[in-house]
């Protein structure tokens, strides 16, 4: 592996689709990054992403690996794993788009890599930028319920999985920062389109969830219920409505950060950053594998579910999912 420069990194991008244009652009614009490299499969997709940031287009993965320190995976989903375990065996530094991969194995083969061979993993749960300019989670302070709702029109991507691991992974990686963990029991009913599901803790606790690539409008929302009151915050207006007289501490004053007006190029830059200087991995292997694990876990009891019954009722779960 090349000596990675004192305040730029040379990166590439595999992958050259929508996300992948999106990742390029982020890297060409920082001011730690050196974007060098495009790979595709698709020789016209490489080659066309590749030139609008005067970058070296690549069809041979192996020639796309010598020629960057560190990459953005934002091809399919079902490569993930095979090319994050290819570039962390030679060294590499990965962000990997969400999931981190599809098949658990291949996770827990690059957080091991990625220990052994000093490379930074990061996996692209960008919402969790956006919680913290707003001062959630809420510290010291566990919520006994958290309610996520994340629908939406059909958008004719990623239907190659359900939308579990979709979309509703990223509520079920939110869940885990506010300290759910580990649940006692996983309930879930619908279909690879639209899946309810609910997650019971220890003590009772609970996480509900509704997630749809099929609904009329779409709706990002999470409410996180206290003993002395509520915090329901917005995704897509970034509105914060905050019942429980707890005064978070780094709600946003003044002109919006880049967290909330750029997610990815938040994530984007803390990727960089814990490359040049070390600093915490904000988003981790581990963490991107435990999300992965209850995404699993959810399609598992839908489809026991629908073994039971060849018409699944999801207006039930549907309706004790409406947000309070």
């Amino acid at each position: 592996m090349s000596t990675v420069a004192p305040s730029r990194v040379k990166t590439g991008v595999a992958g050259a689709g929508v996300f992948g244009g999106f990742h390029a652009k982020k890297l060409f614009e920082s001011e730690r990054a050196e974007l060098v490299a495009v790979f595709d499969t698709e020789p016209a997709r490489a080659a066309a992403l590749a030139s609008q940031f005067a970058a070296q287009p690549y069809t041979d993965y192996a020639d796309f690996l010598a020629a960057v320190d560190a990459l953005i995976i934002a091809a399919p989903a079902a490569a993930h794993g095979s090319l994050a375990i290819a570039a962390l065996e030679r060294r590499r530094h990965v962000y990997v788009e969400k999931p981190i991969a599809l098949d658990p194995n291949d996770a827990t083969r690059m957080i091991s890599l990625a220990h052994k061979n000093g490379c930074v993993l990061q996996v692209g749960h960008q919402e969790r930028f956006v919680l913290a300019e707003f001062g959630l989670p809420r510290m010291g302070k566990r919520p006994h319920m958290l309610e996520f709702v994340r629908t939406g029109p059909p958008s004719g991507r990623c239907e190659e999985v359900s939308v579990a691991i979709d979309l509703m992974i990223h509520d079920l990686d939110l869940m885990g920062i506010f300290g759910f963990t580990a649940p006692e029991k996983v309930a879930a009913a619908g279909d690879a389109h639209e899946m309810a599901a609910t997650l019971t803790f220890h003590g009772g606790a609970a996480c509900r969830f509704l997630a749809s690539r099929r609904s009329a409008s779409r709706s990002r929302k999470m409410t996180a219920h206290y003993d002395d009151g509520r915090i329901e915050f917005d995704f897509i207006d970034r509105k914060l409505t905050n019942t429980t007289g707890c005064e978070l501490s780094a709600s946003p004053t003044g002109a919006p950060s880049q967290a909330t007006t750029d997610p990815l190029k938040a994530s984007v830059e803390a990727f960089l950053n814990s490359i040049l200087t070390n600093a915490p991995i904000v988003v981790s292997g581990e963490a991107g594998s435990a999300a992965l694990y209850l995404s699993l876990a959810i399609e598992k009891s839908v489809r026991k579910l629908s073994r039971v019954s060849s018409s699944v009722d999801v207006e039930g779960p549907r309706s004790a999912m409406v947000m309070s």
